[in-house]
This record gives structure tokens, sequence and C-alpha cells, in this order.
């Protein structure tokens, strides 16, 4: 693949149809056969083609790859949203009936999470570990530093990067 800045907006739309009319029928059939289901090949199919029309991308010398290599990263981030929805439904499983919240939370609840993973996504992975061990194990700060094998110090600072992060998605 060639990637240049736009000479124009016309000719990086012209790039995009051309990428869009000649290859979206195999990208879909491509990941179709990968899901089994029509219905997510099509969304997927269309999100790559939506993060390549955002992207400033004039040429391609490599269509299918490049499409290839855009629609794995998609489809990578569609399987780790469905094990997090998986999770969550398996765990709203074992509440008793009056504690199960209703739709809407539920879908406010998966969206909060999808944010987090994602946050917890940029962070280096010793940071996430320590938030992880953390917020979902339960551990304290010196119980993290002999898991993780640092210095209390260290995992403060681990905290303090994890936490600012948190921060950042409210804002």
């Amino acid at each position: 693949m060639s990637e240049t800045l736009p000479a124009n907006n016309d000719q990086h739309l012209r790039v995009i149809e051309d990428l869009y009319a000649g290859h979206h029928g195999w990208l879909y059939n491509t990941l179709k056969k990968k899901l089994g289901n029509a219905m997510d090949a099509a969304d997927l199919a269309q999100d790559t083609f939506t993060r390549i029309l955002a992207s400033q991308v004039t040429a391609i010398d490599q269509p299918r790859a490049y499409l290839s290599c855009v629609a794995k990263g998609i489809l990578i981030n569609w399987y780790q949203r469905k094990a997090l929805e998986r999770a969550y439904l398996e765990a709203l499983a074992h509440l008793p009936a009056q504690e199960v919240p209703s739709p809407e939370l539920r879908f406010l609840v998966l969206e909060t999470l999808h944010e987090i993973d994602a946050m917890l996504d940029t962070l280096p992975a010793p940071v996430k570990r320590a938030f992880l061990l953390s917020q979902i194990g339960g551990l304290k700060y010196d119980g993290i530093a002999q898991q993780l094998n640092v210095s209390l110090i260290t995992v403060k600072r681990y905290m303090k990067q994890a936490f600012v992060q948190c921060l950042m998605l409210v804002e």
C-alpha cells in the first residue's frame, strides 16, 4: 500500500469509491465465511470501509491485502467486544431475578465496560495488570507489588497512571 497525503478530497474519495466498488463483495464474503453470519459480516465490512474513509490514504497498491489488514484489526476488536459481552451476561445470569438490571442499564453498563476495556488497552501491560489486580482481584498495593515483583512505589505509580486514564474517560 502506498499512503500519501491527499492532494485534495476528491482524489481520496475516488480511491475509496474504487476500492469499495471493486472489493466490497470479496471482503463481505471473506468475513461471512469467517464469522458464519451474514449480518455481522456486513457490519464489519462496512466498518472496514468507514475506517478507510476516515484515513488519508490516496493510493493502494494491494487492495485486498490492505482490506484484510484493516478488517483484521476490526475483527479482533469485535471478538474482544463479544467476549466482554458474554462475560457480563454470564455474570448477570448468576444474579437473583430482582437484582438483574433493566435492558437500558445493561446497555449502559456494556458501553462503559467497552470504554474501560479500550482504555486499559492503551496502558502498558504491567500498569494494566496492576489495575486489574487491584480493581477486580481486590488485592492491596503490597500484594500487587509481590505479585508483579516490583516495589510498592512502582505499584503506586502504575495505579496513578491507570486512574489518570480512567479520569480521561469521564471528561
